[in-house]
């Protein structure tokens, strides 16, 4: 039943979630709602960094703007759970998409570093909470047999989202006001279906995230692999469009520099996670992370408006943004039935200290050293997960084969709520067909003991 706040409007049936129909409407409104949402996110962060270096901000201080972002989400990752448990959905969603739209348009009518660190802080708290929202709501939607086809629509998504929103540089004159209002318009308009939606609101849960050291006793191949590869996107995502202004890309090419990751992150994961459930998963880590660190150092030899640096790019996020589904798809290999939402739930918090400081670090050493730094600090952060599993994998045993859970794509920027939408492990073991014919799967049980990468 609806909650008070938020009764259907009278004369409407409320419908009720377990209704085919009623859930497909509640799906496609919250997944196109989540889409306008990411094309005016994708927008204004490529814009800011084109415009922080026609403003003149240096790359120090735009860096750390751009890092504001950052950091909003992840304090709005922790408390936007809170004030959804007092208001409801609908509300915070709307109240959190106007603010996000204001914040935009402030950009716009205060040119200056400290009001757009500022918004983009607040912009990157709503965003949080906008995440929180849509992913507790297809937690309620999802059952054990749609859960990683859910989680994979909802990456597909934001990703497409962010790369039309990179495309729409090209629409107007950046050193305007036009992109900041389309950008303003595209969040505010993500309210339009999500308001209609005649659904009631779920109830809302969050695992209790396992302590950073007790996975850090169990497995930390994935913590390291979370934390510095939420760096490596950090920078890539947050600095990308100011490393390309900066080396004097015109508008229409830093939109496509911005979008190959995109793209490339789309199309590998299948492949990649394909490999992955099949061979060794800290192998393909190792190997990923490998060719991530050259796709990140080639275009260092090249000139920046070289097609080369493109090609590089797309391939990039094809490995860089894998790795960090890998890490957690490997880490529940090692885990109990009960462990895995909780321990899932940090490793989106390691990731997103990471995304943090990554910007923060690579933005000081290309103000302070050359802006080419900015793909040596990513080729930097995927060489010491390259390194530090391949160390692992000699010093400490994989997971039995019968522990290894079926890979799954994870979206690089979302809140812990999103955790459940991962598969349970009972339906989401890798069986192989000996298995299957002689004896049938069973579902892990909470005292199914941890194992621990170490032997």
């Amino acid at each position: 039943m609806a909650t008070p706040l938020e009764a259907p409007a009278p004369g409407l049936p409320e419908r009720s979630l377990s209704s085919p129909l009623s859930t497909a409407a509640a799906t496609w409104a919250l997944f196109l709602g989540l889409a306008l949402v990411m094309a005016g996110n994708g927008l204004q962060g490529s814009l800011l960094g084109i415009r922080s270096e026609a403003e003149g901000f240096g790359l120090a201080v735009s860096g750390i703007v751009m890092a504001c972002y950052f950091a909003g989400f992840f304090a709005g990752s922790i408390y936007a759970t809170h004030v959804l448990k007092t208001v409801g959905h609908i509300r915070v969603f709307a109240a959190l998409a106007s603010t996000a739209s204001s914040a935009v348009l402030i950009h716009s009518v205060w040119i200056n570093p400290l009001a757009w660190g500022l918004m983009r802080f607040v912009f990157g708290l709503c965003m949080a909470g906008l995440y929180v929202v849509v992913e507790s709501w297809l937690n309620e939607l999802a059952d054990n047999t749609t859960r990683g086809r859910l989680l994979s629509v909802y990456m597909v998504v934001t990703m497409a989202g962010v790369s039309v929103g990179q495309f729409l540089l090209n629409v107007a004159d950046t050193n305007g006001f036009a992109l900041f209002i389309l950008s303003s318009v595209l969040v505010s308009l993500s309210l339009v279906p999500i308001s209609l939606s005649t659904t009631s609101s779920p109830p809302i849960t969050v695992p209790t995230p396992i302590s950073v050291k007790q996975i850090w006793e169990i497995v930390p191949t994935g913590l390291v692999t979370s934390f510095f590869v939420g760096a490596a996107a950090g920078t890539l995502l947050g600095i990308g469009a100011v490393y390309a202004a900066t080396v004097g890309m015109p508008d229409s090419r830093i939109a496509i520099f911005m979008t190959a990751p995109m793209v490339g992150a789309l199309l590998g994961q299948v492949p990649i996670g394909w490999i992955s459930d099949r061979v060794s998963r800290r192998a393909v880590i190792v190997v990923v992370s490998l060719v991530a660190t050259g796709a990140a150092i080639a275009p260092t030899m090249f000139d920046p408006q070289s097609n080369i640096v493109i090609v590089a790019m797309f391939v990039l996020g094809a490995t860089l943004f894998p790795a960090y589904s890998l890490g957690i798809a490997y880490t529940n290999d090692w885990l109990r039935a009960d462990q895995v939402l909780g321990a899932s739930a940090s490793l989106v918090r390691v990731n997103g200290t990471g995304a943090v400081l990554g910007p923060l670090v690579s933005a000081a050493l290309m103000s302070f050293a050359d802006p080419q730094m900015f793909f040596w600090v990513i080729g930097a952060m995927t060489l010491a997960v390259a390194i530090y599993v391949g160390y692992r994998v000699m010093v400490a045993e994989a997971p039995p084969e019968a522990r290894k859970v079926r890979f799954i794509a994870y979206p690089s920027r979302a809140s812990a709520v999103a955790a459940q939408l991962l598969p349970k492990r009972g339906h989401n073991r890798l069986l192989t067909p000996e298995k299957v014919a002689t004896k049938p799967e069973q579902p892990a049980t909470p005292e199914e003991p941890a194992t621990t990468e170490s032997p």
